[in-house]
Order: C-alpha cells, then structure tokens, then sequence
C-alpha cells in the first residue's frame, strides 16, 4: 500500500507542474503575438528608412556622415541581449555561447570590447565566466520601449563619433518565424553606406540598359539632401537598434511558449504512465487482501 501511495502523491505533484506549465504556455503564447505585432511594425519604419536613404543617394551626391566612417578596430563594444528569467529552452545559453564566441575572437585579435548585457541570465552566466560586464540592463521584459531604447542608442552614437569605440556588434534572437529562431552577431556601427542609383537598380525590370530616374527627378529636398540625410541616419540606427530589442523579445516567447508545451506534454505521458503504475500496484494489493480473507475463511472452516 505504500508504494500505490507513493504513486499517487507523485501523480498528483505532475498534476500540479502540468497546470503551471500549461499557464505558462498560455502566457507565453499571449505576449509572443503582441510582441510580434511589435516587432512587424518596427519592421516596416526600419525599412521605409532605408528607402529613403536609398533614394538621397540616388541623387548623385557623395554621402558623407560620421557614422559611415569604416575605421581599423582598436576598440570595439558589444551587446548582449537575453532574458531576465528562464524556463525558455535554448534560448538563453544559445546567445551566451554566441557571445562568448565573438568576445573569444576579439580577445584573440587583441581588440578591447565593451561589453553591456541586457537580461539577468546573460549577466550571470557572463559573469560566471569571468568576462567584465561594463554595463548591466535588467528593464527590458516582452516589452521593450524606444525611449528605454534610445538612451542607449545615444550613447553609442556619441562613443562612436567622438573615437571611444570603432564598432559594435549586438547579439541577439533574430526572429525569422515561429519555427526558427537564430543567435546571431550583427554589426550596426559603423553604418552601412545606402546603395547609389548604379547599384540599386542595376537588378531593375527592364535589364541594364533601361533608363534610370534619379530621385531629385521625384522630390524636391529642403534645405538639402546632405542635410536630412544627418537626421536620418542616427534614426536609422535608432531603428535597428530597437528591432533587434524587439526580435530578442518576440523569441524568447516563442521558446518559452515551445518549451512549455513539450513540458506539458511530457508531464501528460509521465501521468498516464503513472496512473498505470498506481492501478497494478493498486490491484496486487487488492489481490492480496482477498487472499489474506480466503485464508482466513479456510482457517475457520477446520
């Protein structure tokens, strides 16, 4: 009887962890779509940035800016983004080994780098590691904001214009769709020069021959194209910078949402296979106690 007891008392504590499991997962699935709706409109502003800074250049004008400047990396910053709690499978440990790998190759190249992380799990598993953590960021949840963004977006635009660092590197989720997800390292500065009108169209309908229209021949700039493009480029960056906070997001829901339901699932079959375990032990000890009766009632009978 005590191990049929045993049985149960384990049955129902799987019980319970597949309730929370299953609320997780529910949680989970809840803040991934509106983070996504997030992310997806974060998606459309970064990319009409990018038609507009194509069709500046497109007007023949050599497009100067500090943040386009490619310099040798002497000093190099890096951001980390995980999460500030667990239960999410791989997601956490695949951006702490993808950032270990590029601070492994910086430190190989003998390059200093700046290191700030995003997420509670980061920084230990960091500082278990024993890399310096310059900067700590423990706000960010399935919510990112821009104005949490920009501040840090700022200071690396202004660490980069005045030479304190040459690059930065940001590792991130990067999220493709609900079934794949990827660690990945993406540089954002220095800026990447938008593509002239040679470039941009020479894949246009029409093949290589047809003629092109610059876009000064479309739109007036006021006062000058120089002069938005100034503007336009820190947002760009700001942009990016606030995409890759939103993708970290979208896919740490979507792994912890995965992870919760192959918990709930696996906590499914555990029941099943102990409901059948309790009712064998459960019918043996039956068994035997109408068998101590049986005896019993032969033991009067002589």
């Amino acid at each position: 009887m005590a191990k049929a007891r045993a049985l149960d008392r384990r049955r129902r504590s799987v019980r319970n962890i597949r309730k929370i499991t299953r609320t997780m997962e529910l949680i989970a699935t809840a803040r991934f779509k509106k983070a996504m709706d997030r992310s997806v409109a974060a998606r459309d502003y970064t990319k009409q940035l990018v038609k507009i800074l194509e069709n500046i250049a497109s007007t023949g004008a050599d497009v100067v800016h500090p943040l386009l400047d490619v310099r040798p990396t002497t000093r190099t910053a890096v951001l980390v983004l995980s999460g500030n709690r667990g239960l999410c499978g791989g997601y956490n440990s695949n951006i702490v080994r993808q950032s270990v790998a590029i601070l492994g190759q910086w430190k190989s190249e003998r390059v200093d780098a700046d290191v700030a992380v995003s997420g509670k799990r980061g920084i230990s598993a960091l500082k278990f590691r024993g890399i310096d953590i310059d900067q700590r960021f423990t706000e960010f949840e399935d919510k990112p904001s821009f104005d949490a963004v920009m501040p840090i977006g700022r200071a690396y635009l202004d660490a980069y214009a005045a030479g304190k660092i040459d690059r930065l590197d940001v590792v991130y989720t990067r999220f493709h769709s609900i079934a794949r997800q990827e660690a990945v390292t993406e540089m954002l500065l220095p800026l990447k020069a938008p593509e002239t009108a040679g470039t941009a169209t020479a894949g246009a309908v029409g093949g290589a021959g047809a003629p092109t229209q610059l876009a000064s021949q479309e739109y007036d700039f006021y006062p000058s194209a120089e002069s938005i493009l100034e503007e336009i480029l820190p947002a760009s960056f700001l942009s990016r910078l606030f995409k890759c906070f939103l993708d970290a997001a979208v896919s740490e829901q979507v792994a912890r949402m995965v992870a919760m339901k192959a918990a709930s699932e696996n906590a499914a079959g555990l029941i099943k296979n102990l409901s059948r375990r309790y009712n064998r032990a459960r019918q043996s000890q039956i068994t035997g106690e109408i068998m101590e009766i049986l005896g019993g009632v032969e033991a009067l009978k002589q």
